[in-house]
């Protein structure tokens, strides 16, 4: 009788532990994608304008932006982790792009920590993407394979007073005479807490000024094509890119 007792408590016990963890509070979260040019926000009708300066005082103008979002991480205050599948291509020009939903759902409550790879882990770099594929995104199997992580293109100003074109793309960095040498130039983006409850929007505020600002000063005049295959351009890109990425502060 004592343990037919006991295994009745049991069982209720971890009967009534499921439906507890089912009520809790479930919630999507959405990533929305806002562009600066320092303080100045980028608009898909500023496009093909030259109108911005980067640090070294090139005169330029933005085309086209796209990059790749993936990994998201959620971590709790217990330092445990929550993965959520799937990515991103983000394209200035198309503002459904601009927003991100991945589909799992996730508790609701406070996270001290929200990140994703820019680009593609080395794992998911080896993939094959229909709709990546669909939309040129593709790295040359000379040049390593995968697909790309960023690209900037436009104009500017150069050194002649004449406009002259550029194309700034991220890969993984690859040295074609010793591939040896090929270095990762993905890197997760630390965003901070955040607190999520139902429908959580979680805005993400990025500089595409410091593409070209910082730890290097990027002077189009030397560095505007071919740089896919430069592998001292992808480093210089890679550190550069480090701190593009943050939450923006809501008011």
């Amino acid at each position: 009788m004592k343990l037919k007792y006991i295994f009745f408590t049991i069982t209720f016990i971890n009967l009534f532990g499921c439906i507890a963890d089912s009520d809790e509070p479930k919630s999507k979260i959405t990533l929305n994608f806002d562009h600066y040019w320092d303080e100045n926000e980028i608009t898909n009708s500023e496009l093909n304008s030259l109108n911005l300066t980067n640090e070294f005082g090139n005169l330029l103008s933005i085309e086209r932006l796209r990059y790749l979002i993936s990994g998201i991480v959620l971590t709790n205050d217990n330092g445990q982790t929550i993965e959520l599948e799937g990515y991103n291509l983000v394209n200035i020009s198309n503002e459904t792009s601009l927003n991100y939903t991945p589909l799992e759902m996730i508790k609701s409550g406070y996270y001290s920590n929200i990140s994703f790879i820019f680009g593609f882990t080395n794992e998911n770099n080896n993939g094959n993407y229909v709709d990546l594929n669909s939309k040129s995104w593709n790295v040359p199997s000379m040049l390593g394979g995968g697909y790309h992580f960023l690209q900037i293109d436009g104009k500017f100003i150069n050194n002649s007073n004449e406009e002259q074109g550029y194309n700034y793309h991220a890969i993984r960095a690859t040295n074609n005479l010793n591939n040896s040498n090929n270095q990762d130039t993905f890197f997760r983006v630390d965003l901070g807490p955040i607190n999520v409850t139902i429908e959580t929007e979680i805005n993400i505020s990025v500089d595409v000024a410091k593409w070209f600002k910082n730890p290097n000063t990027w002077n189009l005049n030397e560095l505007n094509q071919m740089l896919m295959p430069n592998y001292e351009a992808q480093i210089m890109m890679y550190e550069n890119g480090q701190d593009v990425f943050s939450l923006a502060i809501n008011d």
